[in-house]
């Protein structure tokens, strides 16, 4: 797809006439790089520009992405350390009811 323009300034404001933002296959995720052919210097420049203004993007989005693992493994080590308490707790009480048991059958 060819289109030229900048963030601030596009070609169209039709989204499905604008270049698509999807991660490329070769390149770290968050990389900036064009999906698109530009000729010309002042086509260049003004890609270079879209480029440049997507990195802010990127970086954020890369970001977002390490907090929410990042939150859902503390999630998932909580759940652990809930559900150890709550076996620890069944344990004691089933050994409280044996000891009733015991004593009831004893009297």
């Amino acid at each position: 797809m060819n289109t030229t323009g900048t963030i601030d300034h596009p070609l169209t404001h039709d989204p499905r006439k604008q270049a698509p933002m999807k991660p490329s296959t070769g390149e770290p995720t968050g990389s900036a790089t064009p999906d698109f052919t530009s000729t010309g210097a002042n086509d260049s420049r003004q890609n270079r520009t879209r480029e440049m203004q997507l990195i802010p993007e990127a970086l954020a989005r890369a970001h977002m992405h390490a907090r929410i693992h990042e939150a859902e493994q503390e999630r998932r080590a909580m759940r652990l350390v809930t559900a150890r308490r709550m076996q620890r707790r069944a344990e004691r009480a089933s050994l409280r009811a044996r000891r009733a048991l015991a004593m009831a059958v004893m009297q």
